[in-house]
């Protein structure tokens, strides 16, 4: 099979006619099959907007069109195979069920494991409840929130599949999203997402599978520890509805996310050896998405074929500090992300269709271990807690979050009226210097100019500022050896962005499927015959 890359096609072109457009343009007389592999929006000249598409295809004499057709690749398929475990191995325990949890599950379930999964949260039918309720009330549930439940902090986020590492699982699960219900088009879309709307039935179907092949998946379960024998785990218990409960397992997967706090201190406790973990905290901005779009597209803005415009900055400033943005929604809304009582965070979310007023994005400051002003393993987490009750405490106590417009913290005036901010159940004014350390602000005022330099109308007076997003990433490495066990405990495996070995959706994925295969070996897995 062979990739043709870099092929322009206008806005307008008619996908239907791929095989006759790829056949006619590259004079290939017996095409046998055109598969789009790679879709783009190649916006960097406003008065042309384009496509820029890959294409897998099968025909005859493909070492001849090698040589003839100019960025034109051999490829090869990439099978994917899960080997079996003995009929009577003992079950393996997996605590998150986030993606790293999620897939971790799957290959085990897939392989025969049939393994044990405790989700602190409730079923994401009951999280959709427990969120809504809490961005209606303020009442927050600190089991059954953003953070934590089903699909874990991913489910209620834009569902973004971009990311930086590369490995050959991915296509993998790629391809078992679309199975259990995500669009097609993340198989070829430069820049995939799913929504958090069809996320939601996405880790349904996942879960269904998992119990299908014998796994099971115990909700409402907080993990509350584990014992060992010889510096082995043998047991994890946990707490469902007032009741202890102890699983006999010489195998753990903990893939809790980086807000499970009370798990790190657990592990610290138990002296699991941690160590500190750059992060970053900042702001979300909240712009127009359509003063976004005629940015990005320019006269193109409106056409019916362009989705809502994305954008990816990152400055470097005299300070030493870099200012960059992250987690951008284009189309979609500030959501509270608190999971801690009289603490405060936010994040973005967007449905498939990205078609809210407001297009948001994480407006972010690097913070170094140096910063904490500890050498605790912990201080990164005490950090973060640290600002998340002050912008609680600013936005007035109640869960409301502290906002301002860009014009208020450059002091510069706009002509027009503020962006409407999207979080909810409320706002108050409030300067981000309440609540963030100065370097931060410092870096916020520095950068947003120069961002605004690069997208016309990003240091918009008019944009506003939400706080406060200190969740980027974990503030905690547990350390791991070369078989991805915990460095102090044998069968304990540190998983996904919890542990500090993943940075978003597929990164996590990824890494829960690695511990998984490392499972599947120890317990003497064979492909089968």
């Amino acid at each position: 099979m062979i990739r043709i890359n870099n092929i322009k096609v206008p806005l307008d072109f008619d996908f239907d006619n791929l095989k006759s457009f790829i056949s006619k343009k590259f004079c290939i007389n017996n095409l046998k099959d055109v598969k789009l592999s790679k879709k783009s929006v190649d916006a960097r000249k406003k008065s042309d907007v384009h496509f820029i598409v890959s294409v897998d295809i099968s025909a005859e004499n493909e070492n001849k069109l090698l040589k003839k057709i100019k960025n034109a690749v051999l490829i090869e398929k990439y099978n994917y195979k899960i080997k079996y475990v003995p009929i009577d191995c003992e079950r393996p325990v997996i605590v998150g069920f986030g993606p790293a949890g999620m897939f971790a599950g799957l290959v085990l379930a897939l392989s025969g494991a049939r393994p044990i999964i405790l989700e602190r949260g409730g079923d994401v039918d009951s999280r959709i409840e427990a969120v809504e309720n809490f961005r209606k009330t303020g009442i927050l549930n600190t089991e059954n929130n953003v953070q934590f439940g089903e699909g874990g902090a991913g489910t209620f986020s834009d569902g973004k599949l971009t990311t930086g590492i590369k490995d050959k699982r991915i296509s993998w699960i790629f391809k078992k999203f679309v199975e259990f219900s995500a669009p097609n088009e993340i198989l070829y879309l430069a820049k995939p997402h799913i929504g958090t709307d069809k996320l939601r039935q996405v880790v349904k179907n996942l879960r269904e599978k998992i119990i299908s092949l014998g796994g099971q998946v115990i909700f409402n379960a907080k993990f509350c520890g584990f014992e060992t024998e010889n510096n082995c785990i043998s047991s994890v218990s946990y707490q469902k509805n007032g009741e202890l409960y102890t699983v006999n397992t010489h195998n753990l997967i903990l893939a809790t996310g980086h807000s499970a706090r009370d798990v790190f201190e657990l592990l610290y406790n138990k002296n699991i050896y941690l160590t500190q973990k750059n992060f970053a905290v900042g702001v979300r901005i909240e712009h127009k998405r359509k003063d976004i779009n005629k940015a990005m597209y320019g006269a193109f803005a409106e056409n019916p074929n362009l989705k809502a415009a994305d954008y990816k900055l990152v400055i470097h400033l005299p300070n030493g500090r870099t200012l960059y943005t992250f987690c951008m929604c284009p189309g979609g809304e500030v959501v509270a992300a608190s999971s801690e009582n009289n603490r405060l965070a936010v994040n973005g979310m967007s449905y498939f269709s990205r078609d809210a007023e407001n297009s948001n994005s994480a407006l972010l400051v690097n913070v170094d271990t140096s910063d904490f002003g500890s050498s605790h393993p912990l201080a990164g987490m005490y950090f973060q807690r640290n600002i998340e009750e002050k912008a609680f405490i600013s936005g007035g106590g109640d869960y409301s979050a502290p906002v301002c417009t860009v014009g208020d913290l450059l002091g510069t005036k706009s002509k027009n009226n503020p962006v409407i901010p999207s979080y909810r159940p409320s706002c108050k004014y409030a300067l981000p210097d309440e609540y963030l350390p100065d370097f931060v602000c410092e870096s916020l005022r520095l950068g947003i100019p120069e961002m605004g330099r690069k997208i016309s109308g990003f240091d918009n007076p008019a944009a506003v500022l939400t706080g406060v997003e200190s969740r980027s990433s974990s503030p905690v490495r547990i350390s791991r050896n070369e078989n991805l066990q915990s460095v102090s405990v044998n069968g304990l495996f540190p998983c996904g962005e919890g542990a500090g070995y993943a940075g978003g959706i597929v990164s996590a994925a990824v890494d829960g499927m690695k511990c998984a295969e490392m499972i599947i070996d120890l317990q003497g897995g064979q492909y089968e015959n």
